[in-house]
């Protein structure tokens, strides 16, 4: 790998390591409880009825193998870029190039979460959308611009409020729906409704559900003990998150008729089972503050990989410039800029949520495929590390890890319509012309170090 000769220190090398244990939790549970519980289990209880849980099982199993080689990274070296740290350590220049253009484009899904929250927010009120949904999100996602402009602490005190609240409401939910079930939950006119075809369908939407736990790799340059907390961080918030997730989607699915609840959000079946209070608290605490939980940990996080990508040449040095709250201004504002012109040109939820599912998908892969060269890129921190396997477990790893990403791809591609297909297909392709064409000017500097 190349060292950079320019004398500008990096940015990721300013970064105040600050995170905690309990500020990664927070991250990461905030990060997965959000939109995909929130907006995407109705769409999975349409794909295959009261099996939901089964679909969950599935996700979690998918995701947990895509989470094996980043365990080993994260438990070895302080990541400054996160996940293009790795993709740059592991898998070359040209893949690093590719990435910092994919990683942009999965980043609009900052709206998504805006304009879901805005969705429930109304319903509350009993307002209509139009011009009330933009006017929302906007708001909504200003705000947390603002907090995310003021320092990588302030994000963090905010969101552990909110992290708490949120697992109170969720579980409120879960508690006093438990006895709403009606009997034949297992019938076999509302399980497995789409056959297997359907359960494998419904998992693989549902890893973008559970899958936000690694996320905090992405803050590996601002955590105090990134090899040790990192990859438990990442284990305990998949595993509680997931049990969470089992009880609430048996209640979403089994108060109503299948054909009731499919395709709708969490809202309707809380009316039906919450006071009128707890249902307040649960569309403010559980809902509303599932999405904004993940908008503002996506703020926190999705700078960091660009920041790398900016310090490597592949975009302008200039973008990665930390302001006095040594945070990354440029980058929060233009993903503030995109998210808002996402938000104002009426851009749908489904669309924004899945122009760049497939594309992310292949991120992961790209580090996966590559992580049994761990040894021999980081010999000294691979010898030490908690995390070191023989040479055989860590092949098994790649293959695993390689093959539980082709799966989440196939499966999530499956789902998409042509032109959402496409869409992602132009995007990898649109990405590894840019880094074959801007190859020359990137000079990757390496961007791991001991912790």
């Amino acid at each position: 790998m190349e060292q950079t000769n320019t004398a500008k220190q990096s940015s990721t090398k300013q970064l105040k390591q600050v995170l905690g244990f309990g500020d990664l939790m927070g991250a990461a549970v905030g990060q997965i409880i959000g939109a995909g519980i929130m907006t995407l289990l109705g769409s999975a209880i349409a794909m295959t009825g009261r099996s939901v849980p089964l679909a969950f099982l599935i996700a979690a199993g998918i995701t947990v193998f895509q989470y094996l080689p980043l365990i080993l990274i994260s438990g070895t070296v302080r990541l400054r870029g996160g996940n293009y740290t790795m993709v740059a350590m592991l898998a070359g220049k040209r893949f690093a190039g590719a990435y910092s253009i994919i990683f942009v484009f999965s980043n609009l899904s900052l709206s998504m979460y805006a304009l879901s929250f805005s969705d429930y927010f109304l319903s509350l009120f009993g307002w209509s959308g139009g011009y009330n949904q933009q006017i929302v999100a906007f708001v909504v996602l200003t705000l947390f611009f603002v907090l995310n402009c003021m320092g990588i602490d302030k994000f963090a005190k905010v969101q552990n409020i909110i992290v708490v609240l949120l697992v109170v409401a969720l579980g409120a939910f879960a508690v006093f729906g438990i006895g709403e079930i009606k009997p034949g939950y297992m019938d076999p006119d509302s399980w497995m409704t789409g056959g297997v075809t359907g359960l494998l369908q419904a998992g693989g939407l549902l890893t973008f559900a559970v899958g936000g736990g690694s996320c905090v790799v992405n803050l590996s340059g601002e955590a105090k003990h990134p090899t040790r907390d990192i990859p438990i961080v990442m284990i305990v918030s998949t595993l509680c998150v997931a049990v969470l997730y089992g009880f609430i989607s048996v209640i979403a699915a089994g108060v109503f008729p299948v054909e009731q609840v499919a395709g709708e959000n969490l809202s309707l079946v809380a009316k039906e089972i919450l006071s009128a209070p707890l249902y307040i608290f649960f569309m403010v605490c559980g809902a509303g503050f599932a999405l904004i939980s993940t908008l503002n940990s996506q703020f926190a996080w999705a700078p960091k990989p660009t920041m790398q990508a900016c310090d490597d040449g592949w975009l302008p040095a200039g973008l990665a410039k930390l302001s006095k709250w040594n945070t990354p201004i440029i980058i929060l504002t233009i993903l503030y800029v995109l998210g808002s012109v996402c938000i104002l040109t009426g851009l749908s939820v489904s669309v924004l949520g899945n122009m760049s599912l497939v594309a992310s998908g292949v991120l992961t892969l790209m580090i996966n495929a590559k992580v049994y060269k761990l040894p021999e890129v980081v010999p000294d921190e691979w010898a030490v590390s908690k995390f070191r396997v023989g040479k055989g477990a860590l092949r098994l790893v790649t293959v695993l890890g390689s093959a539980a990403s082709l799966l989440s791809v196939y499966l999530n591609a499956t789902t998409l319509s042509t032109g959402l297909l496409l869409l992602n297909v132009v995007v990898i392709a649109a990405a590894f012309i840019f880094a074959a064409l801007r190859g020359k000017q990137a000079h990757v500097e390496i961007s791991y170090e001991k912790a």
